[in-house]
Order: C-alpha cells, then sequence, then structure tokens
C-alpha cells in the first residue's frame, strides 16, 4: 500500500525541537517531502538528520516567522523546488523568551515579542500558501494553538492567552474563507506536554507529591507525549479529516474538565 501522503509537500513551522520535529518525522513517515524551518540552527540541523535517516525528503532554512519577508521568500524557494505546498502546520510560537509579569507592570515590547510569534507567523504563512493552494482546489492547513487559548496559560502570560485565543479565531475565519476552494483549516491546542529535555528535566525534578497533584488534573491522568500531538495533525491533514472544518482539538488528556 503506498504512503497515504506520497508525493505531498508539507512545511513545517518551529520544526527545531518538540512538536515541529515530530510532526515532521510522522508526516515524512507517510511520505511527505518535508520543508521545515526555525530560527533554532543546531537543533533545525538535527532535525534534518534524524529525517535524512529515515529516508525522508526535506528542504530545512532559517526562517524568523515574525518577518514577513522571510516567510513569503521561503514559500517561494519551497514552490520553486517542489512546485507545490499541500499541508502548512503552523507550530512555531511560544513565550518568545518573556517571563511573567503583573498585567499592570507587563510591557507592550513583550506583549508584541510574544503576539508576533505567535500570531503574525500563521497569518504569514497562510498568506503565503493560500493563492496556490486555491488554484490547486486543496490544501490542509493546521495552526498549533493552546490550552490556554480556550481558558488560560500557567504561565500566568497574558499575551500568550490572548495569542493563542487569536490563533483560534483565525483559524475559524480561514476556515470559513477557504472552505470553498477544498482547503481544510483547524487547529490543534496541546495541553501541558513535556515536549523538550529542558522541560522533561523540570518535570523530573518537581517533587513526587507536585507531580502527583498536577496528574490528578487530567482524567486520563498521564502527561501528554509530543506523539499524541502529531497523531492528531495527521489525523487532519490526512483523507480521515477531510470534513472537518474550523475545528480547534483539544489534546490535553481531558484537563478541560477540571
Amino acid at each position: 500500500m503506498p504512503a497515504e501522503l506520497a508525493g505531498q509537500v508539507a512545511i513545517v513551522t518551529g520544526a527545531a525541537h518538540g512538536f515541529g520535529r515530530q510532526i515532521c518525522r510522522q508526516l515524512g513517515g507517510l511520505g511527505a517531502r518535508i520543508a521545515a524551518c526555525d530560527i533554532n540552527d543546531q537543533e533545525l540541523t538535527e532535525t534534518g538528520q534524524i529525517l535524512a535517516q529515515a529516508g525522508i525528503a526535506c528542504y530545512l532554512k532559517h526562517v524568523d516567522v515574525t518577518d514577513e519577508a522571510q516567510v513569503d521568500a521561503f514559500v517561494a524557494e519551497v514552490l520553486a523546488r517542489w512546485g507545490q505546498v499541500d499541508i502548512l502546520v503552523n507550530d512555531a510560537g511560544g513565550n518568545a523568551g518573556v517571563r511573567w509579569h503583573p498585567i499592570d507592570e507587563f510591557t507592550t515590547a513583550d506583549w508584541d515579542r510574544i503576539v508576533k510569534a505567535n500570531l503574525y507567523g500563521p497569518f504569514f504563512f497562510t498568506r503565503a500558501v493560500a493563492g496556490q493552494m486555491k488554484r490547486r482546489q486543496y490544501g490542509k492547513i493546521v495552526n498549533i494553538s493552546s490550552g490556554a487559548g480556550r481558558a488560560h496559560s500557567r504561565t500566568g502570560i497574558h499575551a500568550y492567552s490572548a495569542a493563542k485565543a487569536g490563533v483560534m479565531g483565525f483559524t475559524r475565519q480561514c476556515a470559513v474563507e477557504l472552505g470553498k476552494y477544498n482547503i481544510n483549516v483547524n487547529s490543534v491546542a496541546p495541553g501541558l506536554i513535556m515536549s523538550t529535555e529542558e522541560s522533561q528535566c523540570h518535570w523530573a525534578e518537581r517533587p513526587a507529591q507536585e507531580r502527583e497533584a498536577i496528574l490528578d488534573t487530567f482524567a486520563l491522568h498521564r502527561m501528554g507525549t509530543v506523539e499524541d500531538i502529531a497523531n492528531a495533525v495527521v489525523f487532519l491533514v490526512t483523507e480521515a479529516g477531510d470534513w472537518v472544518q474550523g475545528q480547534t482539538i483539544l489534546v490535553d488528556g481531558g484537563h478541560w474538565m477540571f
């Protein structure tokens, strides 16, 4: 049986580690050619090595998703190389190095850094790929949001919750606009997941009682994995998700119910 995504081209942002790297691996494992970007050059190179060792065709590029010129240039290079973009996964984001401060002390500069990292990227990339998807009458776009966009962020950073809620709204609006062109636009909202080595170390350092109390807030009573998030993305970009549109799928082990 041929790989389900054979012949397709997938752009994945934030591909240097965590969710992005695993999404690259799983989409590539289904036959997709992967165009991966990030600002972390060292770990992005490691992603490329992992994909190459698995026999996955990949193209790597340093791209700051908040820079529309870099985004447009990258998409143009992918189209020149492979002639199409079938899948876009907007994974890049995060807290952009910003730490928590009370709202009355939060700076405009920090607000802008977080909103740009999480909300401008999906806008720039979606805009860049939408035209050729419309012409081809096909496309799959998945935006990685967060449970923080639905409820609140454990970090307490207001801009992060606001930006991720914005990603959900952007997803719905694009789904309405692009659906008539056979373009699926959806979002995946991860819960608390130890997606990097650093976060895994911090988790391991927590007292056992504290870890147990956190696990009690998950109906499945376990932490999620990067594979859990990548599996949701795979569902949305393959034939199984063809009639799913404008949705934000919470992948959080049932945390939302508590």
